[in-house]
Order: C-alpha cells, then structure tokens, then sequence
C-alpha cells in the first residue's frame, strides 16, 4: 500500500514537472538569439547568413535555438547510450560485481514512463509553437506597406515594376498609382480567343491578363542583371507571379523565399509577402531558387537598398525620365549603375563549352 502510495506521489510530481516544463517553454515565445558576436555562437547559424529584416531576426532566432534543443538533445541521449555500452550494463562490470546476466527491468516504472512519453511531446508541441510563430510573422499581410513591388519571373530573368508608393516617398506628395491600366487592359483582352479556343477555365494558353503591368519597370536582359532599387526602414509589399514556369523569389539575406507560380489564384497561390523593413542599406544579390529550366542558375538579380531620400529621388528620376534605363536612374542618385554582387558569374547565355565563370577583376 505504501509502495503504491510513493509511486502515485512520484507520478504526480513527474507529471507536474513536465507540465510546468510545457508552460515556461511557451511563455518563451519570443526569445533573441545568442549573441551573433561571440564566435562560438555565430557557429550556431550553422552558415545561415544574417538578416536584414526583424521577420529574417526571428527565422535566425528559431533556426539557432532548433539547433540548441536539438544539440543538448542529442548530447544527453549519447551520454544515455555510452552509459549503457560502456558503463552501468556492460557485461563483463556486472559479471565483476556479480550482477544478473540482465539488468533491472523497469518496465512497470510508471514515473518513468510517463516522463518519456510526455517530455517527447512537449518537444515537438514546442518546436511546432516556435515554427507557427516565426511562420505567421514572416506570411502577415498587415504591415502596412508604403511600398508595393510586382514582381514576374520568366525564363531566365526578372522584371520589376512599381504598383504604389505611398505619399511619404513619393515624389509628388501624394500617393503613387503606377499601374499601366492600357496594358492591362489590353492583356485582359487578349486573355480570350475570339474563335473559342479557351481550354483553361474560359481561357486561352497564352493569357496573361494575371500578371501586372507598371508605368516604371526594370527588365532584366541577357547583357544586364535587374536591379530592384527599394528604401530602408519602410513596409515593403512583393506581388510574385511568373509567365511561365515555376520560379522562386529568394534574397538570402532575407531568411525567406517564396515561389512565382503562374495563374497564382487560380492555384490557390498567395502572391504577396510583406517585410516590415529593411534594416541595412547596401546591395544583396537575389536568385531564383525553383529550378526552372536550362539557364536556371544564370536568373540573378540585385535588391539595392537606399535611404528613403534617395528613393524619392530615384522615384522622381523614373517618372520623368520614363524612357531612360534604370542605370541612369541609379547613377542620378550616386549609386552604381549596375548589379555588384551577382560576380563572378556571368550572366550570358552562350555557356556551352562550360566556362561561366570570369575573373571579377575583368569586370570591374
């Protein structure tokens, strides 16, 4: 009687333990990463680069203490194993001290069974809470964007386009509407064959009417790398869609990647993904990360990102300039005119010999 009184007191206390474990882990919801300058703990990234935006802060947080969790719980369980082998049931120690040929079963142990039933679930319960978390902050779509980008990826490059710019940025004072309504219009239009060939949903193959089309766009070329000019410290909005085949919308610095699909809605594809800001000012390189055909890994592009002053100024420089390259744009506001991180790879076509690789001293 007694012996089944201490075994329902420890089954309690085990249970409340872990239970106490359960709700401390998730009132820990939002916990920074180690610090990134120490050495040791810049290791714990484990090559992931550093973000730039507070969504890529929290997808390192999550990914560096997945590791941690993962690390101490690998270290325990090889200690548990080594133990085992080398330790307390190794045979030829028991033999010496004169053990059974088999060691003390505990499989009526209560306690013990319900802590290594619910310590495994309270893991994955966490792991799922962190990963829902870190998934919703980098997926809201309530940021507030002062900046809306379309983005569409065809093969092999990219075309940029601004859809809005809010009052704050833009050169005119008041909110920037850039969308071509002709073009769309006349894309709507074409969506539909007059002689009744319209095999998807209503449709023909070559319709385009999903994708969007802006007053000011960059195009990427075979001879020249898009470069997607956007300002610091501001919401930013991307519109993905493709004119083609699967792509992929990937800034490494960015933490988060997300697929152009053509006809997204139509395949239940949310198009949009928002950044609260973009903490650093500089040039990150950008690729397309879904392997969409022969030139694949040639469809780079350059996210720059400027003050929100030289932004206005490059907005002012488009719209009144509209038939001058993007590269004369980046220049009237002292930027460089072309993409700098997408080297040493070049981005022509005519690779068949192998050779896409060239000196970056070459091309300075």
């Amino acid at each position: 009687m007694k012996q089944r009184m201490k075994q329902g007191i420890a089954s309690k206390v085990a249970l409340g333990s872990v239970l106490a474990l359960a709700g401390t882990s998730m009132a820990a919801c939002d916990v920074d990463g180690p610090d990134q300058k120490v050495k040791f703990l810049h290791f714990l990234r484990m090559g992931w680069p550093e973000g730039i935006t507070p969504e890529a802060h929290q997808l390192g947080n999550f990914w560096v203490w997945t590791w941690v969790t993962a690390w101490i719980i690998g270290i325990i369980m090889w200690g548990i194993f080594l133990y085992a082998i080398f330790g307390r049931w190794n045979a030829k120690k028991a033999a010496k001290r004169g053990d059974g040929e088999f060691p003390r079963q505990l499989q009526y142990n209560i306690p013990l069974e319900l802590v290594l039933t619910i310590i495994p679930i309270v893991i994955v319960m966490g792991l799922f809470l962190f990963t829902v978390q870190a998934q919703d902050r980098a997926t809201a779509l309530d940021k507030n964007p002062q900046v809306k980008v379309d983005v569409t990826a065809f093969q092999w490059n990219w075309k940029f386009g601004y859809q809005e710019v809010g009052k704050e940025l833009s050169p005119t004072g008041s909110v920037y509407n850039g969308k071509d309504e002709a073009r769309e219009a006349e894309a709507e239009k074409n969506g539909v064959n007059a002689n009744g060939n319209n095999p998807i949903h209503g449709r023909s193959q070559m319709d385009k009417s999903y994708l969007h089309y802006d007053k000011i766009e960059t195009v990427g070329t075979t001879d020249e790398v898009p470069v997607l000019v956007l300002p610091s410290n501001t919401p930013i909005e991307f519109q993905l869609a493709s004119s083609d085949v699967s792509h992929s919308f990937w800034v490494p610095e960015f933490l988060f990647k997300r697929d152009a699909y053509p006809h997204p809605e139509a395949n239940s594809s949310q198009r949009a993904f928002q950044v609260e800001k973009i903490e650093k000012e500089g040039a990150f390189v950008g690729r397309c990360a879904e392997m969409c055909g022969t030139y694949h890994a040639m469809m780079n592009f350059e996210v720059r990102v400027v003050s929100p002053e030289k932004f206005t100024q490059y907005m002012d420089y488009r719209i009144n300039h509209p038939d001058a390259p993007n590269s004369e744009a980046l220049k009237s506001i002292g930027e460089d005119p072309f993409a700098t991180t997408t080297k040493p790879f070049s981005s022509l076509r005519d690779t068949r010999g192998g050779d896409n690789f060239q000196d970056p001293n070459s091309l300075s």
